[in-house]
C-alpha cells in the first residue's frame, strides 16, 4: 500500500454502552485501525493517528471487496471543507472485519465513526478508494 504525500489526521470515536466491556470496544477499533493513540473514558473510546498507514485494513477491504462506490458515496456525502467521515459496524470490527454503515442505526451497539481531516481531503478520498500501487 503506497500512501500519498498528504498530511491527514485520522480520528475514530465509539460510544461504550453500559453492557459493553471497554477493552472489547477498544479492541474493535484497533482491529481495523493500526498504530493509533488510544484514549478511553467511561463513555467512549477515541483513537487518533497522523499516518494514512493506520487505514491499511480499511484500504485493503475497500479494494478487495469491490466496495469503492459505497465508500466514495459516503465520503463525498459527508465531506466538508477539510474533512470527511464514515461509519463502520462495531460488532464486525470486533470480529476483525470492516463493514460500512450508511447510518448509525445499522450498527446495533452503535457505530465506529472514522473522521479524516486534511487540507487536501479530496486526495485522501481518492487514494483510499483507488487500488493504484
Amino acid at each position: 500500500m503506497k500512501t500519498p504525500d498528504v498530511s491527514c489526521t485520522i480520528d475514530a470515536y465509539c460510544y461504550i454502552n453500559p453492557s459493553e466491556d471497554p477493552k472489547k470496544v477498544e479492541q474493535a477499533i484497533t482491529n481495523i485501525l493500526v498504530d493509533v493513540d488510544v484514549k478511553i473514558n467511561k463513555e467512549s473510546v477515541r483513537v487518533t493517528s497522523t499516518s494514512l498507514e493506520s487505514l491499511q485494513k480499511i484500504y485493503e477491504t475497500i479494494n478487495s471487496h469491490h466496495s469503492k462506490n459505497a465508500y466514495r458515496r459516503q465520503l463525498n456525502q459527508n465531506m466538508s471543507d477539510e474533512s470527511s467521515w464514515f461509519y463502520l459496524n462495531k460488532q464486525a470490527a470486533f470480529a476483525n472485519s470492516v463493514a460500512l454503515c450508511s447510518e448509525s442505526e445499522e450498527s446495533p451497539l452503535g457505530p465506529i465513526k472514522i473522521v479524516l481531516n486534511s487540507k487536501n481531503i479530496q486526495a485522501v478520498i481518492e487514494w483510499l478508494i483507488s487500488n493504484r500501487e
